[in-house]
């Protein structure tokens, strides 16, 4: 019993805390302790590898700030009165839109679950190990003017655009001042090298040139957006009110 504890001892101080929950799980199961050294050890480092690759979803998930957490593409509601377009919503979900650095256009009026898609395609790259970042277009917008201000835009600016998933969500409200556009700009063009776009708006694309007070910026910012861009118009009435008249 001593060398048992000692081994999952030293298995947890080495971080391999999969392979000693595995260990353990060996340990009540006679008909592992059965099996040969090679496999009882090949199991153990499938239980670590599962166990790592778990904690670095966590990890993602976390960091991405995910306003609707628990959103997952599994749970897409497909009623027709939304309008999705099932066979192309399912192979975004395979998500080679990102690996190939393209982007992502969701639109539709306010409550057709715009925000609640936009998080669940961040749960899923969360899972295919991509770091993803959600912000609301004001949050993006306001930190981008305050770091400014304070000298540490470097500092976000590397943030933003290191990361592979960057989802902007309800473009539109407030515009885009001429202060902001450049600044914006520069964020876009960086973060389109190495990642994608994610972004939704009440508005459809064909009025997003109006919601910039520069042009020349309107120009180039949408250049870069929309035309390596997939798109999803969400139609039907608000879910907010459909669950408040189940409830």
């Amino acid at each position: 019993m001593t060398r048992v504890i000692s081994t999952m001892h030293r298995l947890v101080e080495l971080g391999l805390s999969g392979m000693a929950i595995a260990y353990e799980r060996q340990l009540n199961q006679p008909d592992l302790q059965q099996q040969t050294f090679d496999v009882r050890l090949g199991l153990m480092m499938d239980a670590e590898v599962s166990e790592r690759e778990t904690r670095k979803v966590e990890r993602l998930v976390k960091g991405a700030r995910l306003r609707e957490s628990q959103a997952v593409l599994e749970d897409v509601d497909y009623r027709a009165s939304r309008g999705l377009d099932r066979s192309l919503l399912m192979s975004l979900t395979e998500c080679e839109w990102l690996r190939r650095r393209q982007n992502l256009i969701l639109t539709g009026a306010t409550g057709t679950g715009k925000t609640w898609l936009a998080c669940a395609f961040g749960n899923q790259a969360c899972r295919l190990g991509f770091t993803t970042c959600y912000r609301t277009a004001n949050q993006l917008f306001e930190d981008i003017l305050l770091s400014q201000a304070d000298s540490t835009l470097p500092k976000l600016r590397r943030q933003l655009i290191k990361t592979q998933l960057l989802i902007i969500d309800d473009l539109g409200i407030g515009g885009i001042t001429a202060q902001l556009g450049p600044l914006l700009l520069e964020i876009i063009d960086q973060q389109s090298r190495n990642g994608s776009l994610l972004i939704t708006s009440q508005y459809p694309q064909d009025k997003w040139y109006d919601l910039f007070a520069d042009p020349t910026i309107a120009d180039a910012i949408l250049d870069r957006v929309i035309h390596k861009s997939h798109a999803l118009q969400l139609k039907g009435e608000s879910m907010r009110k459909m669950r408040g008249k189940k409830s």
